[in-house]
Parts: structure tokens; sequence; C-alpha cells
């Protein structure tokens, strides 16, 4: 390997490595359990009971949500595609839209209504339009969550109703509805598109929805996401929001009262915007390998990983990145092959190193390519007028 003078003065950073967890913060979360997460990065930046397993209510509807955007994304099912409601979708207590068995209506007007209202019976329909039957669904939830590593989870229905007996095994932590936030807005940005609204309407504006998450109004850079209240679980909240590009998840679950909720994930988001700024290492272009015996000379090297950086904005220092290549490479050479790594510092501390691979593929020269390359360089050689 070669070390390539390719060093550069990025933003200021932390003096050293920015820890996992904030665990020192003194922030007013009333609650059983919190959590305060980077979305970029995953990084907890506060928490509090992190992955004490407890009854989620609505925030449930995360996964719900989650899996419904899968499924649009996926092409396997369209936002104009029509749902009906199933006697089992219509009988759904607690916060609904009031669905009618056989009524039809979209699914962007059954996500809408899911995320602004909270609608157990939306989330139904969807669970059994995407599923065949909301048992199916949740087996669904739970295959996904086990996939996200949500460790401290079990779903037993798609709402996050707890008046039914079976529901008691139904549980969640702070950390791993931070874990599922983190996946449906990293992944699936047209979320916002409904999380952000304030007040709507459905059935042909016949039917008023108003967002049961207040820190969309009063919270500036908000983006979401979901609200949760039953006597059991107490009032419980994730809550996502946006600033110069920084986005953060704050989490709540078991607040006494819904001021408590807002004012717990308030104060965390308060917390992570004043202390924690997220930059991107702007790197040089040009960077390359020659490439022996191939049919380009050399090939580009890009990162191959995360260059994402969470700064700490109170201990900020100097930080520097260094290039590290092969100082060639013989064809043929796959996309993604590793060819260095770039080594992000804080004085002698590293913060972080991304492998830098191959932007594309090089094929390796075959005789005739050979032979003709040949035939060129002795003609040009011995050539004139």
């Amino acid at each position: 390997m070669k070390r390539v003078g390719w060093m550069l003065i990025i933003f200021s950073l932390l003096a050293g490595l920015l820890p996992t967890t904030v665990q020192a913060a003194q922030l007013d979360v009333a609650g059983k359990s919190a959590v305060l997460m980077d979305v970029a990065t995953g990084t907890v930046l506060y928490e509090q009971n992190a992955h004490e397993p407890l009854a989620p209510a609505s925030v449930t509807k995360v996964m719900t949500m989650l899996l419904i955007m899968e499924a649009i994304d996926s092409g396997k099912i369209g936002w104009d595609d029509s749902v009906t409601a199933s006697e089992a979708a219509a009988a759904k207590g607690g916060s609904q839209i009031f669905l009618k068995v056989g009524e039809q209506m979209t699914v962007s007007d059954m996500l809408k209504s899911i995320a602004v209202s909270s609608a157990n019976d939306c989330a139904c329909a969807m669970a059994e339009h995407i599923a065949g039957s909301e048992a199916a669904f949740v087996d669904m939830m739970n295959a996904r969550a086990a996939e996200l590593g949500m460790k401290d989870t079990h779903f037993v229905n798609c709402t996050g109703l707890d008046d039914d007996p079976e529901a008691a095994d139904h549980r969640t932590s702070a950390y791993d509805i931070a874990i599922m936030s983190r996946e449906l807005l990293k992944n699936h940005p047209d979320i916002k598109k409904f999380t952000t609204i304030w007040m709507d309407t459905v059935r042909d504006g016949a039917f008023g929805l108003a967002n049961t998450n207040k820190m969309v109004r009063f919270y500036s850079g908000c983006t979401g996401l979901k609200t949760g209240f039953t006597s059991g679980a107490g009032y419980c909240l994730s809550s996502s929001a946006e600033r110069e590009g920084l986005e953060l998840i704050a989490v709540v679950m078991g607040s006494a009262t819904s001021a408590d909720r807002f004012a717990a994930c308030k104060s965390m988001l308060d917390y992570g915007f004043a202390n924690f700024a997220l930059y991107t290492p702007a790197l040089q272009e040009g960077a390359s390998v020659p490439v022996a015996l191939g049919k380009a000379p050399s090939v580009a090297a890009v990162p191959g990983g995360e260059t994402q950086l969470l700064v700490d904005k109170a201990q900020r220092g100097a930080i520097s990145a260094e290039v590290t290549l092969e100082e060639s490479v013989t064809a043929p050479v796959s996309k993604g092959q590793r060819l260095g790594t770039l080594t992000i510092k804080a004085g002698e501390q590293t913060l972080t190193q991304v492998p830098l691979v191959a932007e594309q593929g090089v094929e390796r020269l075959t005789v005739t390519d050979i032979a003709i390359r040949i035939l060129r360089t002795a003609a040009m050689a011995g050539g004139g007028e």
C-alpha cells in the first residue's frame, strides 16, 4: 500500500471518539423509558431504561407503516389500490375513522388515516390487504423486527390495542421503537408526506383528520412520527425532527400524561440539536489505482461505506482524513473490489475507517487485445510521414 498525499481539512470534529451513548446528560424525561437516536448513523445520544419491554400502544403502528411502505416501494401494492374493510377491521375499537363493512378506500387514504389519526380500523384493513389476515401480518411484523435486531419486541396485533388478554405479551422497548422508526424514516422518506400532516380529510372531504402528534404543529422541524395511549401503556411517543441536516428520533414510553410525553421528547430533541451535528467529509475527486493488463488503465476508488460523522459541537478540533490505496491491481477488477482505506482522525485517534472500493469493473485484456496494442505501439515508434 502507498500513502497518497491526500489530506483533507474537513469540518471541526470532536477531539476524541464520540461515545456510543451519552448517559450523563441531565434531561427532563418523565416516562418509564426513553431513547434519543440519530437517524443517519443510529448513534444513541441518550437513554433511560432503553431495553425494558413495555406496552407500546399505537406506537406499534410504526412497524405497521413500515411494512405498508415496504409493500408500496416493492410494487406489491400501489398507492391507488382499493382496500375493502372487513368485519374485523370495521369492528376495531379505539382510534378509528369508523369504516363500514365493505367500504372501500385507497391505500393512500388508509395510510394517511393511520399516520395522522392512528386509525385502528385502517391498520387492520391494510394488514389484511397485504397479508390476507391480521395474524399473518403480525407474523410479518415479528419477522421484520427480528431482521432489524429488535430483541426486546414481540407483537401480537398491528394496532397496539391491549384490551384483549392475549395482548399481555404485546411488548417492545424504547430502543426497538427507535430502530424501526429509523428504518421507516431513512429508507422510506415518502412516509413524511403523511406524518407531517397537521389536519386533512378523507372520503372526499367528508371526514376530518387531526394529527394526534402535537409536535407536528408546535416543534420546529418535526417530521413525525407516532403517538400511543392505552390505560395499560400510558402515554407513548416516537417523535422525529430534522434541523440543518441532522435528523433525530426521540422515544418515550409510559408517561403519566400526554403533556409529559411531548415535554420529554422536546427535551431530548432540544438536547440533541443543541449538542450535536452531522457532517459528511467532502472528498476530493480523482483518486484511482492503476490496473495492470486491464482494458482501462486505471479504476476510480470511491467510499464503500458510510462517511457521515456525528459531531459533538462542544468538543471541536481539527480533523484530517488520509487515503491509502494499492499501488496497482491486476485485471480483472470487479465493481466494489477493495482498493484501499479512508481513515478519518482527530489528532492521533481514529474516528472511523471506510473502505475504498472500485467504482466499476475492469475487464482483463485478451491475447488479441495485447497483440493489437503491441502492433500499434510498434507502428507509432517506427512511423513517419
